[in-house]
């Protein structure tokens, strides 16, 4: 539903104007966008795919499901785009803006905020000039910030958060009730009409995903959390535990790294339990 009702411009050019705070006159849209540039390599599928009057890009990403690895991914979304937009032989120069926006039912930082805007930035010195044109917005709407940001995007996020029922309430805001329009249009669309119920399935299926996948969460973080009096384990076998996903093996390891008297200990029992 989210990529149907984005995919109208004038819906994708108000939201992105709210969020990014500039102007914008005209946009072309897709939904749905699969980028593979070889067949060796990942390829990705875009879910909202824009770019504008002057050849900046967008790419909107309706993310239910806890993604531990978001930040790299919004880095390989950036790569992906770039690369139609500098053609064989011309100047680096010339590639424009590219921004990735994910819009989150989950807070992807935890720090209670309703937008977080990253770039890139010298470590060293924030007043040298090191801007690459990459920018990535992670948009939560379980932010606690209201105040600090513009009452329309607050609004747009309550809507976001809704349930079925509460989503047709009002809002009070002009682009709301817009957006609200749309969703019914598309659900009396016979033409969309089977879309419509393909993408609630996937997204009654992608939030069941996203609530299994809060709890196997808080059980890797409950490992890590015995451990931490223990000492650091490696990054392989911490990379391997923040992927796993079977609760029997979860099981096992809480109950080695609550008796682990030393890191290597729970390493090489736990290399066991994952072999």
């Amino acid at each position: 539903m989210f990529c149907a009702v984005m995919s109208e411009e004038e819906n994708c050019i108000r939201f992105l104007e709210m969020v990014l705070g500039f102007p914008i006159s005209r946009i072309d849209v897709s939904y749905e966008r699969n980028m593979v540039y070889h067949s060796e390599y990942k390829g990705i599928r875009l879910d909202v795919y824009a770019k504008d009057q002057n050849n900046k890009r967008y790419n909107v990403e309706m993310q239910v499901k806890r993604d531990v690895a978001l930040v790299k991914r919004s880095r390989y979304y950036h790569s992906q785009m770039d690369m139609e937009l500098l053609a064989s032989g011309t100047s680096y120069e010339e590639l424009t803006d590219t921004f990735v926006l994910f819009l989150c039912d989950y807070d992807p930082f935890g720090r209670g905020l309703y937008c977080y805007t990253c770039g890139t930035k010298c470590k060293e010195d924030s007043s040298v000039e090191c801007d690459d044109g990459c920018q990535t917005i992670y948009l939560s709407t379980k932010g606690k910030n209201a105040e600090k940001l513009p009452k329309s995007l607050v609004r747009f996020l309550k809507f976001v958060a809704a349930d079925i029922e509460q989503s047709e309430s009002d809002f009070e805001d002009e682009f709301v009730g817009q957006l609200q329009k749309s969703i019914h249009n598309v659900k009396e669309s016979r033409e969309m009409g089977e879309r419509y119920m393909i993408f609630e399935e996937m997204m009654r299926d992608e939030r069941k995903a996203g609530r299994e996948e809060g709890a196997l969460l808080a059980k890797r973080a409950f490992i890590f959390e015995l451990l931490k009096d223990v000492g650091r384990i490696s990054e392989e076998l911490e990379v391997r535990i923040h992927e796993l996903s079977d609760e029997e093996q979860l099981k096992v390891l809480h109950k080695l790294a609550a008796k682990a008297e030393s890191i290597e200990d729970f390493e090489e029992e736990a290399k066991k339990v994952l072999a």
